[in-house]
């Protein structure tokens, strides 16, 4: 059955030829993509264009999946690279200036897997607040729920350069957190 297959073994088949079991792979991972994409960039048709973007990526660069390697890992690894090709090409690199509160209720009302308690909504918006690394290491690391080793193999780095960014990253999602309730 094709939904008992691994990742690994759908992209493994994808490499050696067998285009039909992308489109499982891309079944499972679309709406993963998609939302990391809107939480990094805040734009829900970039969301959708570097989405689309990373599946024709995962057809070309086949070939560089490895047997052993974690398909998770290697397709954030790719959609990271979409995303800073995708700023780099338009001179975009700085956050664009948005309305925090009205973009974190969007999200909150159209995303299945968010409640909508206020405390939420606060922790969206100091996220939102965060420099575009950090926002991208905590939704790997916490949302997406990748192992650090994972992470070290997408930033091309080592676990426990990763575990100090993550610790300090969290850190600032604190202090902002805070800041917010206050208000």
């Amino acid at each position: 059955m094709e939904l008992t297959q691994t990742d690994e073994s759908l992209m493994l088949a994808v490499k050696n030829g067998n285009l039909s079991k992308a489109s499982i792979l891309f079944d499972r991972y679309n709406k993963h993509l998609y939302n990391f994409f809107v939480k990094i960039t805040m734009d829900r048709e970039v969301g959708e264009d570097l989405t689309q973007n990373v599946f024709l990526r995962m057809i070309k660069y086949k070939h560089t999946f490895q047997k052993g390697s974690t398909f998770k890992s290697w397709i954030f690894r790719i959609a990271r690279n979409a995303q800073a090709d995708y700023y780099r090409k338009r001179e975009k690199m700085q956050t664009k200036d948005v309305e925090l509160n009205t973009f974190a209720s969007d999200v909150l009302v159209k995303e299945d897997e968010l409640a909508k308690s206020e405390q939420e909504k606060l922790l969206y918006i100091a996220l939102f607040r965060l420099k575009a690394e950090q926002r991208e290491i905590i939704l790997l690391s916490k949302f997406e729920k990748l192992k650090y080793e994972d992470i070290a193999t997408i930033y091309d780095t080592s676990i426990s350069a990763i575990k100090t960014r993550v610790h300090r990253a969290i850190g600032d999602l604190k202090k902002v957190f805070f800041e917010l309730e206050k208000i």
